[in-house]
């Protein structure tokens, strides 16, 4: 256990739930507390799985000064990383610890090097001599294999196949199912979708998509 560690959860939307089942099961920390943003409907007495919201975006320096020691962004990310980007700026200027959080499930090489901030779901399996950058999404049962590099902010979608020496840039969406042949670069704030087979390099700031996988704007 991390002892006298209490964390901070930031987004209270679906990614949130993943995170959460990943957090209860390895039982790292003697609190959790849920950040959610000020709408309707917003309660800082809801519970979600059992995990209180705690406050608000605007609370952070608050529950900062009052013991939460780490935070974690959980918000998703579909193509469109601005806003944790904007959260992570903030909870490191304010002091949080920035925690990778590994489901027990998932297989991640001790030659691998994760950055901070990182989700790895379910069944997920990063091989040796990979390299995640910070905030990324290693989601449930995605392959990342050996010497891949996956740049800050992306979301590996789950049931995603990264072959050897796959080199995706930062912000960048591969959609759930996508295959990447080994040696295949792809740009950085680019969306791939889902089921997509790519066998050759793609550019930054496109969509592609199909089998195999073309630039279509």
């Amino acid at each position: 256990m991390c002892h006298n560690r209490k964390i901070l959860l930031l987004g209270a939307g679906g990614h949130c739930l993943s995170v959460i089942d990943s957090l209860i099961s390895s039982n790292c920390y003697t609190e959790i507390g849920i950040i959610d943003k000020v709408e309707e409907g917003y309660s800082d007495k809801r519970m979600i799985m059992g995990v209180p919201v705690v406050g608000s975006d605007d609370d952070l320096l608050k529950l900062f000064e009052s013991g939460y020691t780490d935070a974690f962004i959980t918000v998703g990310s579909i193509g469109d990383p601005s806003l944790r980007r904007k959260l992570y700026q903030r909870i490191k200027e304010i002091g949080f610890q920035i925690p990778n959080i590994i489901d027990k499930t998932s297989v991640v090489s001790a030659c691998a090097k994760l950055d901070e901030g990182i989700y790895v779901g379910k069944n997920a399996v990063i091989n040796a001599n990979a390299t995640i950058g910070s905030c990324a999404i290693i989601n449930t049962s995605t392959t990342i294999e050996h010497e891949c590099h996956i740049g800050e902010f992306a979301h590996i979608a789950p049931g995603s196949i990264l072959c050897g020496n796959v080199n995706i840039g930062d912000n960048t969406h591969i959609g759930a199912g996508s295959k990447v042949k080994q040696g295949i670069h792809i740009g950085s704030d680019t969306m791939i979708g889902m089921g997509s087979v790519v066998v050759t390099n793609i550019g930054c700031n496109v969509v592609a998509y199909g089998n195999p996988c073309k630039e279509v704007r």
